[in-house]
């Protein structure tokens, strides 16, 4: 048997892709985190699918429905939202899954930040004026960052800054980068994106936060910080210009 770690996408059910559609449609076992995968996803499944809500289990019982299916030679979809290449947890889960000779793939899904980059129509690399993205988080309880990441560090950049699971911290966001990017750099908070309850803030840093909390958004958001948000005049890329020597075939 294979687990297959699936991105489900950032919330619509149909913005799984074509491959990770089919790889559910193929498993006869389904763990998905119940508390953000959409359960439209799981109509995907086959109907005599073994289906476990991931939401309330910890690592070790995680691991164990995974060995369990693997013992019984069944094929596993382990859903996650949005791509597993970010906030994903699963570098954990194959870990184990290497420690114990069990075989798995990665199925790529569509990041909440592309998401909320496509609800506020916005290109995030704009030529002249930005052409770098840092994925990161704010330090909590939960997991401290590595030294040299925080925002301080990270924001003397003045790239695009976009954080996950952090809309509960926006005054510390806000605070941290206000002295590299200014009271005036464009702001947006998109939470739930691409669902039907989404919701779009957009501000500066210096009133977002106030915003944020206004509508009462402490989970589930992506936050951007970045000039790019408001760019409006910038020249045009080289991709397509004119001057660009192009192949006669």
């Amino acid at each position: 048997m294979t687990v297959y770690f699936i991105g489900a996408g950032p919330g619509a059910a149909d913005l799984i892709t074509v491959r990770g559609a089919r790889t559910l449609a193929a498993c006869q076992v389904c763990l998905y985190a119940g508390s953000l995968v959409p359960r439209e996803l799981l109509a995907e499944c086959p109907p005599d699918a073994r289906l476990v809500d991931t939401a309330r289990l910890d690592l070790d019982q995680i691991t164990a429905e995974l060995l369990r299916a693997h013992e019984e030679g069944h094929d596993v979809a382990r859903l996650h939202s949005g791509d597993p290449s970010v906030f994903s947890a699963v570098a954990e889960q194959m870990r184990r899954l290497d420690g114990a000779g069990v075989p798995y793939e990665v199925v790529p899904g569509v990041p909440a930040f592309a998401a909320a980059a496509a609800s506020l129509k916005r290109e995030l690399t704009v030529p002249t004026v930005g052409q770098t993205v840092v994925l990161t988080r704010v330090a909590h309880r939960a997991t401290p960052m590595p030294e040299g990441e925080d925002l301080a560090t990270l924001g003397r950049s003045g790239a695009l800054i976009v954080l996950h699971l952090a809309a509960k911290y926006v005054d510390r966001v806000t605070e941290e980068l206000l002295p590299h990017y200014g009271a005036d750099c464009p702001a947006a908070v998109v939470a739930y994106a691409s669902r039907p309850d989404e919701l779009i803030i957009r501000g500066t840093l210096d009133d977002i936060a106030r915003k944020v909390k206004e509508a009462g958004v402490l989970r589930t958001a992506v936050i951007m910080v970045g000039r790019t948000l408001g760019a409006e005049q910038f020249r045009d890329s080289h991709l397509y210009s004119p001057e660009r020597e192009r192949p006669l075939r």
